[in-house]
């Protein structure tokens, strides 16, 4: 058929570039929403899929149904979501791992899946490490030769669908030899004691678990709602429908686009590090963006939704300064944040930064290039807060990290993160590109002349201050 054309080209361009990874980065939230979309609707053998946030907003349930189509057609689905920050009723989870081409399994299950009231307050207090050790990976790998990383999560908020905040993201889309490596990833979580079968985590013994009761009836009603809800015009927009359906004849032109060559996927492995009970201990993660640090000979760029430097990443950074690197960072202002608490980690410690000789480019709310990352946005009432939300790296403008990492004690110490090196200069300078347009005037305050604190709400302000005086800086 004509939609199976494109996944023979990839096949063709896998074949013709034996031994490299080919890449190309999905920088706008529709480019990646359709990637997603048309891949579910072209796999052939199987999904694996790895996400820190799971949405039930419209994209989220959208991308619920994609799958569950994909299932029934005889595809092999697999979901991992951590645990936190995953709001699907129960009855959807059960219904949507009964089918028997889904298994979902849900990570470190210690607040949320399953968990009673009394479970969740006791976990708090007696498992604290373990509650905050979350699994922030992103990742879909389709048929075990085409795989996208990167900031998305599966929410309307990364795809420019949320009426009320959006977030500038980017993911990168990988073809060829990384592929093995993040499958391997993935198995390693897929298969580790903290990830937990869903249909485990509910109607056992005494007060531990949830009991919820579903039946034959119930799934197959949960299935057609999905579908019905999928099939409504007003929930799935026929335009975004018609561009998933052109991607067969646009993926010609993108298939020229793809930059083959050197792509090393860093993952660190499931619980992070050994630690226990205290909130340090680092990871593979952390030990490789370190090592491309001290490598740089003359700049560093970095987008970073949250800034906030352990002792370590000072003195790392210190070192690069000294030896004459210019150290510059986009990230968000006070204005633009989702994060107060990360915020006031970062404002603790701004003008330290500053005195080191880091730049500072903090994101506006309502930037200049926002209207030209949301082109195909629903209308909507009045303009959304723009947020930065992409964790990138450029070094020399030679090799750029895309991933899940951010520049803080959280990713560094207790999140599972994950991410592509890519060594390519073409690319490489190509997102320098994008992110000092990110950076400029229009976009972005200058931390050190502009004072970008003054354009937020008092409110905003006061509860950051008050944050600040708190001793949380190791769980930002």
């Amino acid at each position: 058929s004509a939609n199976d054309a494109p996944m023979d080209l990839i096949d063709v361009q896998i074949k013709a570039n034996l031994g490299k990874s080919g890449v190309y980065v999905l920088d706008t939230g529709t480019e990646a929403l359709l990637a997603r979309a048309w891949l579910a609707d072209n796999a052939r053998q199987s999904i694996a899929i790895q996400y820190f946030i799971w949405s039930t907003d419209n994209i989220g349930i959208l991308a619920a149904e994609a799958l569950l189509r994909a299932a029934q057609r005889g595809v092999r689905v697999r979901v991992i979501v951590d645990d936190l920050l995953i709001d699907a009723p129960d009855k959807s989870l059960l219904a949507l791992s009964r089918h028997p081409n889904i298994e979902i399994r849900i990570y470190n299950p210690k607040v949320s899946v399953g968990v009673p009231l009394q479970t969740r307050l006791l976990n708090v207090l007696t498992r604290f490490r373990g509650v905050n050790q979350r699994m922030h990976n992103k990742v879909v790998v389709v048929d075990g030769k085409i795989a996208i990383t990167g900031g998305r999560n599966m929410a309307a908020e990364y795809y420019d669908y949320n009426h009320e905040y959006n977030f500038r993201d980017r993911d990168v889309l990988m073809l060829g030899e990384t592929v093995k490596t993040i499958q391997a990833s993935f198995a390693d979580y897929w298969n580790s004691d903290l990830t937990v079968n869903v249909e485990d985590r509910f109607n056992g013994w005494g007060l531990m678990k949830k009991n919820v009761n579903i039946d034959e009836k119930d799934i197959q009603k949960i299935y057609r709602d999905l579908h019905t809800y999928a099939k409504m015009p007003e929930n799935f927009a026929p335009e975004v429908r018609a561009a998933i359906n052109d991607v067969p004849t646009s993926f010609a032109t993108l298939a020229q686009q793809i930059i083959w060559g050197q792509v090393d996927f860093i993952s660190d492995r499931p619980g992070k590090n050994n630690r226990t009970l205290s909130l340090g201990g680092g990871g593979q993660a952390t030990l490789e963006l370190a090592k491309l640090v001290e490598k740089a000979k003359k700049s560093i760029v970095i987008q970073s939704p949250y800034l906030v430097l352990s002792d370590e990443a000072i003195e790392l950074f210190r070192k690069c300064i000294a030896r004459g690197v210019t150290v510059r960072i986009n990230t968000n202002s006070l204005a633009s944040t989702d994060n107060l608490q990360a915020f006031s980690g970062y404002r603790n410690q701004r003008k330290r930064l500053l005195n080191m000789g880091i730049h500072i480019y903090e994101c506006k709310p309502q930037p200049d290039i926002q209207q030209k990352l949301m082109q195909n946005f629903p209308a909507a009432k009045g303009t959304p807060i723009f947020s930065l939300h992409a964790k990138t790296m450029v070094i020399d403008k030679e090799i750029v990290f895309i991933g899940t990492f951010n520049l803080d004690p959280r990713s560094e110490n207790l999140n599972t993160e994950a991410g592509a090196i890519i060594h390519n200069s073409e690319l490489a300078r190509k997102i320098n590109d994008l992110i000092e347009i990110d950076m400029a005037p229009g976009n972005s305050w200058d931390s050190a002349e502009d004072d970008p604190d003054q354009y937020s709400s008092f409110v905003k302000l006061n509860k950051v201050r008050l944050y600040q005086m708190m001793p949380i800086k190791p769980l930002l």
